[in-house]
Order: C-alpha cells, then structure tokens, then sequence
C-alpha cells in the first residue's frame, strides 16, 4: 500500500488541530468585565466575541460582568484589584484613557491600564432624531448659530471620544451647544429616541442600529459609510476630521506577561473569523489589530495626539 509523504503530515497537521487549539483557549470561563452599561458600542462588541469565542473555544463560557459609572472610570479605577489569573479581562477605550485621568476626577492613571488587545474603532457621527425639524447639517449648522447653547447634543460620558468630538464640532463651525453626558450609549439612546436632546454626537454602529429613528447628518471618515451613502463626511463640509473611539481589552496589572500574550493571541483570532468580520461590517465597526507586541509604539502615539487634542479643546481644565 502506498502512502505519500503528503498525506501523513496532512494527517499529522489534523491530529494535533484540536491540541494547539486547546493551547490557545482559556482553561476556564472567561470573565468579560465592562465599563458602561449594556446597550452600547462596547456590549455590542463584547456579544459579538462572547459568540465567537464559543464557537473556537465550546468548553468554557465567556461571562460579561457590568460596572458602570463615571464615563467607564468607575471599572478602570478598580481593575488592577481583578485577580491576575489571566481570566479577567476588562473592556476599554480610546481616548477615555488619556482624557479622563487628566480631568482628575477619576481613581486612575493612562499608566495604571494594562491594554492587551485593540479590536475595532468607531467613527464620530452626530445624528439627530428622524423627528427632528433639523434635516441637513446645513440645517443644524444655522439653527445652532441662531440660538446659541439652546441645541442639545447626548454622548457617552464625560471626557470621553464623544465629548471631545462635541467640543471639536463646536470650534470646527464656529457654533455653541451643549453637551449632555450619559453613563453610556445605552442610556444616551432613550433621551435621543424620546427628543429629549436635541441630537448626539456618537458613533456609526448607533446610527446603524436606529436606522428611520434617528437622522444622521455627518460621519467623521475619509469617505462616505456603505451602509449610509447618503450621509456627508466632515471633510465634504470642509473640515478634516477623520476620528472615533478605538475599544480594546486590558488585563489587572498583576496578570503575567505570558497570560497577556495568549489572549492578546486569542482575541486576534477573533478579528479574523469570518463571522467576526461580518458581524464588524453589520453594526459599523471598523475591525483593528494592534496586539501586545505593537502595545508600546501605539500608545505612545495615542497619548501624545490625545494629550494634545485635550489642550487644544479645554478638556482638563477645572
């Protein structure tokens, strides 16, 4: 009987498949801890990998605990007191990180999170209820001119990306309106749909996911989002302004460097199954990969931007 070489390390490679899998997930639940209410961006994205990962890893659960409160800080000022069993991961995001421990009113330093992985990004957009009588940006642009500090506009905590974007979109115009701070997108939502604000300054997947009940009138990418054609970027209106959220996962302190690296490892596995991209491309994320071997060079670059995005906008100043 003949049998070629080919074959036996094909069956060699199908033999230890399942081995280097178990290598590569956790040998217990997964405890998935998150800074904001469920609701939001970031529970959104979490659902999405607690899916994933049990189709990769079917022996253990991912268990998504919640702690919100002070615009994420609440979760990130007590982070390093998980246990460092390399099975407590902690939701969080860019540039709450940088602004919040500026501000000082938070129980935390940017030197204080461990970010192990960074696995997608949002685009700033600011959208306004479909029953608004505001139907264009122009429209938005002439009202908030016309009443100063009378519009409204709701967004994930305070010092956050959504605040800075407001801020930003206050000087970009030349306008004055008021930023509404909500402990997430989860409960920015309900005084949006309800017109209780005036608007949001929020992120594409918002947009996406209230299609017909809210009015998107400019999205902060280089060119238009697919799934709404109709929407103007901010570089159409004449401002270069291509920013959002980045949302990753951080690990206490304590956790071993080899416990980082293997979910910095599983969590880039994640990014790249099909049903990942594809969940991504649905709810408007735009799918990152910076793992724990990029860590250092990229947020030594956020934080200098961030740094400086918060001088120029006043963020920080009591």
């Amino acid at each position: 009987m003949k049998f070629s070489i080919s074959k036996l390390v094909g069956l060699l490679c199908l033999a230890a498949a399942p081995a280097v899998m178990a290598q590569a997930c956790p040998e217990k639940n997964v405890l998935y801890w998150q800074a904001f209410p469920p609701g939001g961006e970031s529970d959104l994205s979490a659902r999405h990998q607690q899916v994933v990962l049990k189709k990769k890893c079917p022996a253990i659960d991912t268990i998504i605990q919640y702690k919100a409160g002070a615009g994420g800080g609440l979760m990130w000022g007590q982070m390093n007191n998980l246990p460092g069993d390399g099975l407590n991961v902690v939701g969080i995001n860019l540039p709450h990180i940088v602004f919040q421990p500026l501000e000082g009113q938070v129980q935390y330093k940017t030197a204080d999170i461990t970010p192990v992985y960074w696995f997608h990004y949002t685009p700033d957009i600011l959208v306004v209820p479909e029953q608004s009588p505001i139907k264009s940006f122009a429209d938005f642009v002439k009202m908030a001119k016309a009443s100063p500090g009378k519009l409204s506009l709701g967004g994930s905590g305070r010092n956050s990306a959504n605040h800075a974007a407001h801020e930003r979109l206050n000087a970009a115009f030349g306008i004055q309106t008021t930023y509404i701070p909500y402990k997430g997108t989860g409960d920015m939502s309900t005084a949006v749909l309800g017109a209780q604000v005036d608007g949001a300054m929020t992120y594409t997947p918002f947009a996406i996911a209230n299609k017909g009940r809210v009015r998107p009138l400019a999205v902060a990418m280089d060119k238009r989002h697919p799934l709404m054609p109709d929407v103007p970027t901010f570089r159409e209106l004449g401002v270069d302004w291509v920013d959002g959220a980045y949302r990753g996962i951080g690990m206490p302190k304590g956790t071993p460097p080899e416990a980082r690296k293997k979910m910095s490892d599983l969590w880039a596995q994640l990014n790249k199954d099909p049903e990942m991209k594809e969940l991504a491309a649905k709810s408007g994320f735009e799918l990152v990969n910076v793992g724990v071997d990029k860590m250092d060079p990229f947020m030594q670059e956020k934080q200098k931007l961030y740094i400086e995005s918060a001088k120029r906008l006043d963020l920080g100043k009591k």
